[in-house]
């Protein structure tokens, strides 16, 4: 825990019922001042905190321990120059009343706000475009209430028009009929996706255009939302991993690790030294793949399919590598609460090396057709530009907050596993545009790469798992041997690892950025509430900023350089 930011916010708001939770402090005010509490967050110099992370709500219906109202929303909030993070928490005594909306603050609390409004229900007063987002447009109810009844299906029987969302985008950017009429053109409305290869995933962009110009554009998710967080109510902890796989599959490792890591958090568990260096060997490995995978797509939509056999075909023959290595070749389900599934084969690191090597000259020779393409450049640079500013308004993390200036990854500024011990450099754009967007996942490539070898260096023999029955399987010898293992191996199965009551917020530098947890436990084995903050998320809510005002191509190639991830946008 910070020590430093609770002496700080405890003495700016000392009206305030201030609390610790792992490594966040929580406020809980009234809804009265929720508005100027989150104003002196972000606007104080001495408070600084400009990133809105996360906006999400809990239902305490069901709850064993009574709280003041049946509803709370809860915005995360960052300072990330001095390591300080924030959780503000408010009653909502009426959710159709509901509160006033943090919009004016945060450009991240837009799409925030409008997941909590679907899935709980929660009015946002003020907020410009209160609709649903992850749910289709006729959906009726509010799915992560707990008094929903999750057996009745709703199908969608009719597409959103959007008419009304894209003609008020138009308003905003000051584009109305009379002046459209004065410059003698017609705005005409285009569809890209959602059945479309180039929206990498199931996305609609919807463009008003003037010939190729991008005048307004506004997009709908949700498409490949399956209920991750309501499935994970009804499962215990460690069932719950193999649905993180599917949140971003190109580096479904790093899920595990960052879902199991949140747990663990509030669970108090130190994991062995091994399972330390294993967690970042694996994570570090899976970045790579993940940022193979992105620049080899990225390439393709600006047509240099060349470029993506040097990257993809290293991509594909690592699979057969991470099947010996975890069992599986895509989802891996590698971890567990207190560790890992099993330890890694015997003479795996002559394996590894040379993937490592393999993937060093495929991302090199990729490099030499980039570097000085003019077409690339011209493609790319000084295209679909997020300042520094408008990305940290955005919540953006990872690569493209990088990208834009923003020297931000959690591995420096809060680390974790060993990272501050590791010989690595964080990458830093100038420009936040297309090139920098590209060329920062490349150099993160070489930085990953640098810290697997410094980790099989150090990593040391021992076990993988800590040796705690109440929350790992015990050996099978034991289990066959005497009726205390065989009670706790099946009490572990049937009903779980008991995790002690409260709330908590958990994160980890994953490949798009900070991957969150934010849990609330009932006392049993199964998580009250698990809500993922997911980095893509926020980084497709300023979409339409990048692209308004540029072609309708660079549209395309700019969703790739900010890696969308069906399954982690929509979960």
């Amino acid at each position: 825990m910070n020590t430093t930011a609770l002496e700080v916010l405890q003495a700016a708001f000392p009206d305030a019922c201030c609390t610790t939770s792992v490594e966040a402090v929580v406020l809980t005010v009234q809804p009265a001042q929720l508005e100027p509490t989150l104003a002196r967050l972000k606007n104080d110099p001495a408070l600084n905190f400009g990133l809105l992370l996360d906006v999400t709500a809990v239902d305490y219906l069901e709850y064993p321990v009574q709280q003041e109202a049946r509803f709370y929303v809860v915005y995360t909030l960052r300072n990330w120059e001095k390591n300080m993070l924030v959780q503000v928490r408010t009653p909502v005594v009426d959710p159709e009343t509901g509160i006033p909306s943090a919009t004016p603050l945060w450009s991240s609390a837009n799409w925030g706000e409008r997941e909590a409004y679907d899935q709980y229900g929660i009015n946002f007063q003020g907020h410009p475009d209160l609709r649903r987002i992850l749910n289709h447009w006729q959906f009726q109810g509010h799915p992560l209430r707990k008094d929903y009844n999750i057996l009745q299906g709703q199908v969608c029987y009719e597409s959103d028009s959007l008419e009304k969302e894209i003609k008020a985008q138009l308003a905003r950017n000051g584009i109305g009929q009379s002046l459209m009429e004065d410059i003698n053109t017609e705005i005409m409305y285009l569809n890209l996706g959602p059945s479309h290869p180039a929206t990498h995933g199931a996305i609609r962009i919807l463009t008003a255009l003037d010939g190729e110009t991008i005048l307004a554009n506004v997009n709908e998710i949700g498409y490949l939302h399956r209920g991750f967080e309501k499935t994970a109510e009804n499962r215990t902890y460690n069932q719950v991993i193999p649905l993180t796989d599917r949140l971003n599959y190109c580096s479904a490792l790093m899920n595990n690790i960052a879902y199991a890591k949140a747990v663990e958090s509030w669970l108090g568990i130190e994991i062995t030294e091994r399972a330390k260096f294993m967690r970042v060997i694996l994570s570090e490995f899976f970045r790579v793949q993940d940022h193979l995978v992105c620049i080899a797509a990225n390439l393709v939509d600006m047509g240099g399919l060349t470029n993506y056999w040097y990257l993809y075909n290293e991509k594909e023959a690592s699979y057969d590598f991470i099947s010996r290595l975890t069992g599986a070749r895509l989802t891996s389900s590698f971890t567990r609460v207190g560790g890992m599934y099993r330890d890694f084969y015997e003479g795996w690191e002559a394996d590894m090396e040379k993937q490592l090597q393999d993937i060093e000259k495929g991302t090199t020779d990729s490099l030499k057709l980039v570097l000085k393409n003019r077409i690339v450049h011209d493609r790319t640079q000084n295209v679909c530009v997020m300042p520094a500013d408008r990305a940290l308004s955005y919540g953006y993390t990872g690569p493209c907050l990088r990208a834009s200036g923003v020297p931000f990854d959690l591995r420096k500024d809060n680390p974790y596993y060993y990272y501050d011990t590791f010989d690595f450099t964080i990458p830093l754009g100038s420009k936040g545009d297309i090139y920098d967007r590209v060329m920062i996942r490349y150099e993160e490539i070489f930085q990953s790469i640098s810290i697997i070898r410094q980790a099989m260096k150090r990593i040391p023999k021992g076990p993988v798992t800590v040796s705690d029955n109440n929350v790992t399987l015990p050996a099978k010898a034991e289990v066959h041997k005497n009726i205390e293992g065989l009670a706790s191996h099946f009490k572990l199965v049937f009903e779980g690892v008991q995790v002690p009551a409260g709330e908590w917020y958990d994160s980890f530098e994953a490949a798009n950025g900070e991957l969150g947890f934010h849990f609330v436990s009932d006392g049993s084995g199964r998580p009250y509430k698990c809500k993922v903050r997911p980095p893509c998320f926020y980084m497709m809510s300023g979409f339409h900023e990048m692209v308004e005002g540029e072609m309708i191509a660079d549209a395309v190639i700019n969703l790739g350089s900010i890696n969308i991830i069906g399954g982690e946008l929509d979960r």
